[in-house]
């Protein structure tokens, strides 16, 4: 094992094969640091899906209602939201084939 040496940013004193400060307890590990950043990104990667299931848009909202005619109109208005994407994704299409001459 080879022997790593780190200025703590905090205190200044070196510390030798440590993931915190001697002195201060200060997180000096990089790697450490690396896995509490992917870490804390995963956990809000997965609020965020579970703030996306827990509340849907309007239009599956509509497309879940006991109402009849809440759902005729929710499946109007996915069908429409779908439509217009496609139109947009082939406009885009387009537009980068011309520029690619």
């Amino acid at each position: 094992m080879s022997t790593r040496i780190i200025k703590c940013p905090n205190c200044g004193v070196f510390n030798t094969n440590k993931e915190y400060c001697e002195n201060c307890g200060e997180l000096i590990s990089h790697q450490k640091k690396r896995e509490i950043k992917a870490e804390s990104v995963k956990q809000e990667q997965i609020k965020e899906a579970i703030h996306d299931i827990e509340n849907p848009n309007l239009a599956e909202r509509l497309k879940q209602s006991p109402n009849a005619f809440k759902r005729v109109v929710g499946w109007v208005l996915y069908s429409v939201i779908t439509v217009v994407s496609a139109i947009g994704a082939g406009l885009a299409w387009i537009i980068a084939m011309v520029a690619a001459g």
